[in-house]
């Protein structure tokens, strides 16, 4: 047992039957461990000591029947003190309290309660009363009780309405998340449709060209295979040409010097010259030819008619 940091007798010897009494021992804290030790203290008396606060684990005496806090100077019970479910009377007088843990509605077992002297909250001093009898204190036990009940009902309310709003917020982000997946999945399939069908023209496009270029070509190619008269009419060499101009100008220059040469043995005092001579005689020649051949035509056109 811790008093004031030092040791002192074992627990066990100041127990009485059921009865435990560590009241005026100095204690600054509550030695849990021995406690636990001994489940036949059923009650315990504490009171009048220097307790600012009691630890977790003392909730795990849940053999304690009747309980004595008062004169010391706590200022909060731990927050799972309603597991002390088998407590019936439990005195917190003259202590540094203002409130009361909402688990205190679960000493469904108490059946006393003193809360004076205590700096409470206006609502629940006026809940818990004066106690200043066995009477006020049984009923400031059944008014605390449900006080707390309601407290918590109402925090189990609000913790219900708290997950529910949770619950719909998450549906909501769910249902937003699944609209937003699906749009994904639309606009995935919209742009799929989209580039299958640009696919589709290009492929069309390049079928089309394709096409397009081999009818061409085979077009081409007819028209190479198809002889040139087909398109013009024949034209002679570029040589055969130039060969037959330059025949011709022969010719006309020939007969062009023979005109001269004639009209100057005929025409001139040249007429006497031996050449001119041989010029004049020869064309002589040419015309009593040429009036012979006419004569002869003359002669068979009329035997003909005849």
């Amino acid at each position: 047992m811790s008093r004031g940091g030092g040791k002192g007798p074992s627990l066990k010897d100041k127990l009485d039957g059921n009865e435990l009494d560590l009241s005026l021992c100095d204690l600054n804290e509550v030695p849990v461990r021995e406690l636990a030790t001994l489940p036949k203290a059923t009650v315990l008396d504490l009171s009048c000591n220097n307790l600012i606060s009691l630890p977790s684990d003392f909730c795990s005496l849940m053999h304690l029947v009747k309980l004595d806090l008062s004169k010391n100077r706590l200022q909060q019970l731990p927050l799972d003190f309603g597991r002390l479910v088998n407590l019936q009377h439990l005195d917190l007088l003259n202590n540094r309290l203002v409130t009361l843990p909402v688990s205190f509605a679960q000493l469904k077992n108490l059946k006393w309660l003193d809360l004076k002297d205590n700096p409470l909250d206006p609502v629940l001093a006026k809940v818990a009363g004066d106690c200043l009898d066995e009477k006020q204190c049984k009923q400031a036990a059944v008014k605390v009780l449900q006080h707390m009940k309601a407290i918590q009902s109402e925090q189990d309310r609000q913790r219900q309405r708290k997950l529910q709003a949770e619950r719909e917020m998450e549906k909501k982000r769910e249902a937003e998340q699944r609209a937003k997946e699906a749009q994904e999945r639309e606009l995935r399939k919209r742009e799929k449709a989209e580039e299958k069908e640009r696919r589709r023209r290009e492929y069309d496009a390049q079928k089309a060209a394709k096409q397009e270029m081999e009818k061409k070509t085979k077009k081409e190619n007819v028209q190479t295979r198809k002889p040139a008269s087909s398109s013009r009419p024949p034209q002679p060499p570029r040589h055969k040409r130039s060969w037959s101009r330059s025949v011709l100008r022969v010719l006309l220059f020939v007969l062009l010097c023979v005109l001269c040469t004639l009209a100057a043995c005929k025409l001139t005092e040249l007429q006497h010259q031996p050449l001119c001579v041989s010029v004049n005689t020869l064309y002589e020649d040419v015309l009593a030819a040429l009036q012979n051949h006419k004569t002869l035509q003359n002669l068979l056109q009329q035997n003909s008619q005849q």
